[in-house]
């Protein structure tokens, strides 16, 4: 059983435990949070508290993490795109429309009951419900993933991320015209306080820094490459909407009148990192996928 220990700011002060328990991890729901602290996994002080023991600057915060319940996960052979594979590493590219990994009531046609099919030796350091998965891109999001096969490959490539130095690139469509060619939008990211299933430029969120290039504009769009410095959840989605410029098609996002496509314009299109056992640094490209392409054809007609 992980245990996490956190020493209460002086921003936290007055804050409910259970939503500053919550904001230690962008997966953790407040409601997930409170069953914890009922069930004694939650402590200040070494002592057992409620939900809405209010935190004082200093306060010793430690939390358990139980274990997740193992599920029964099928391998299914799902035709993966594999771009690279030795004993270490996987590159895959995931198509739109797949999640990377099973939740509760989402048990099957993910990518690791694909991943399960095609190889059986994964890390297991992200537990039952994710191996080998070393980092995420969201469901409507296609593109490159790497996949870890062993512990050392995934502590090793976990720890690229710390330092920022995989390479990132994606291509995105985006609403409106962006006059500048070049572009750095440094926002932390967060919680939504106003609605905890997405996330928004907060006050106090975590330190997140997107690089975008124009690559074409259209009459009512632009069609734009980002880098990521950093890997917060929903990190482009997030940051093109704070700058005025939301992506096609996102539904959480974007505007309710967008372009006629199910879920948001992004691709992962280049992924780049060294590889853990030889340190050779190793990048691979994934071609925009059919529906992106004929979209751009499209917005290229009526311009």
């Amino acid at each position: 059983m992980d245990k996490i220990e956190h020493i209460v700011g002086e921003d936290e002060k007055n804050a409910r435990i259970d939503k500053v328990a919550a904001g230690l991890n962008e997966e953790w729901s407040r409601t997930q949070v409170q069953e914890w602290i009922r069930a004694g996994l939650v402590k200040v002080n070494d002592k057992a508290i409620k939900s809405n023991y209010k935190c004082m600057p200093g306060d010793q915060l430690f939390i358990e993490i139980p274990e997740p319940e193992p599920l029964d996960i099928e391998a299914e052979d799902l035709g993966l795109d594999i771009y690279f594979e030795d004993k270490d590493v996987l590159v895959v590219n995931k198509p739109r429309g797949m999640v990377v990994h099973p939740a509760p009531g989402h048990l099957s046609g993910t990518l690791v009951n694909g991943l399960m099919a095609h190889c059986k030796d994964l890390s297991g350091i992200n537990g039952v419900m994710r191996p080998g998965i070393v980092h995420r891109i969201d469901k409507d999001t296609s593109g490159l993933l790497m996949v870890a096969k062993n512990d050392m490959a995934h502590e090793k490539l976990v720890q690229q991320l710390v330092d920022k130095s995989v390479t990132r690139k994606y291509k995105a469509i985006v609403h409106g015209i962006i006059p500048h060619d070049y572009g750095t939008i440094d926002a932390p990211i967060g919680r939504d306080q106003k609605d905890r299933q997405s996330m928004a430029v907060v006050d106090g969120g975590k330190h997140a820094v997107t690089h975008f290039q124009v690559i074409e504009r259209f009459k009512d769009f632009t069609f734009v490459e980002c880098v990521l410095e950093t890997g917060r959840t929903h990190q482009i989605r997030v940051h093109m909407k704070y700058i005025g410029y939301p992506l096609a098609g996102d539904p959480k996002y974007g505007p309710k009148k967008t372009l006629d496509i199910e879920g948001q314009a992004l691709h992962a299109g280049v992924l780049g990192f060294v590889h853990p056992r030889t340190d050779e640094y190793m990048e691979f490209e994934a071609p925009l996928p059919e529906g992106l392409q004929q979209l751009l054809k499209l917005l290229s007609k009526n311009n």
